[in-house]
């Protein structure tokens, strides 16, 4: 069956020329000889109308320009059709692209999107909320809420954000459950990790994977400023090793386990990101995997 192509364009984010994108896609499709559409992204986030376009146009693959946030939104909306996903890394972070090894040069993400190879990957659910790369709580979360209030976009403005966060940052307690063990910790920030980062190659699940039907959990518990920051250090170069979540030492500096679901109480009530967009944060939440959620397009 001869491929046909669906663009989704978001027209803010990161600080790309997004006209430019536009019509490096247009002649490259071209010169492709594959037929396609471009549409802009929406501000709802709901793009449950293509559903009956990419039926009666019999669309076969759905690529997205722009960030992680709008990728969590579109494959949610069409993950239950036979489309085949695609990115063009356009994001202030493009953490979803990076962890499957696809540039954020346009021309070499349209190469890849050619070609045509896909597999499966996995999702999440965070209290029913689809997820398909990372969600956070505490401190990620908050440098999450302050980068959306902002109207200056791009990897600068989030470097900002993170180094006047992190000196003010304050730890929160929370209840985790999983395999019928329960422990309590006050930490900086939880990460709930399908892929292995939170973007721009600052890798903070380095044994994640995308297909691995597992959820990596990443806990920087209360510590000096100075430590978190060298045990953040650790994480990220792939230093702490992975942990049963069984025999969990609470005390230690950073938790790092994997599981396919589990519970967080939330006491204190932290920020909350998903996919890194700020939502409404909660007190309960419960976290499960989603196994061969979405096909990608890899390299």
């Amino acid at each position: 069956m001869s491929r046909k192509l669906l663009y989704i364009v978001n027209p803010i984010s990161g600080r790309e020329n997004k006209s430019s994108l536009q019509e490096i896609t247009k002649a490259g499709t071209t010169a492709a000889g594959l037929e396609f559409a471009i549409y802009p992204s929406v501000a709802s986030g709901d793009y449950s109308f293509l559903l009956p376009i990419i039926k009666e146009q019999k669309f076969t693959d759905v690529v997205i320009a722009g960030g992680d946030g709008t990728i969590n939104q579109v494959i949610n909306s069409l993950r239950k059709t036979k489309v085949q996903f695609g990115i063009i890394p356009c994001g202030s972070g493009n953490g979803l692209a990076f962890s499957a090894g696809i540039p954020k040069n346009p021309e070499k993400a349209l190469e890849i999107i050619f070609k045509g190879k896909s597999e499966w990957c996995d999702a999440f659910l965070m209290n029913e909320v689809f997820a398909c790369m990372l969600c956070g709580l505490g401190f990620d979360a908050q440098v999450a809420h302050d980068f959306a209030n902002d109207p200056n976009r791009g990897l600068t403005t989030y470097i900002k954000k993170t180094i006047s966060n992190f000196f003010t940052a304050k730890t929160y307690p929370f209840v985790l459950t999983t395999n019928g063990k329960q422990i309590k910790t006050d930490a900086l920030f939880i990460s709930i990790a399908n892929s292995n980062q939170f973007g721009n190659h600052f890798t903070i699940a380095p044994k994640a994977s995308l297909n691995d039907g597992l959820l990596d959990i990443v806990v920087m518990a209360k510590q000096n400023k100075l430590l978190a920051l060298l045990q953040a250090f650790r994480q990220v170069g792939g230093y702490n090793q992975l942990q049963k979540f069984e025999v969990l030492n609470e005390n230690a500096s950073v938790l790092y386990f994997q599981t396919t679901e589990i519970k967080i109480e939330n006491l204190q009530s932290a920020p909350m990101h998903i996919d890194g967009d700020p939502v409404e944060t909660v007190n309960k939440i419960n976290v499960q995997i989603l196994k061969d959620s979405f096909r990608l397009i890899y390299p």
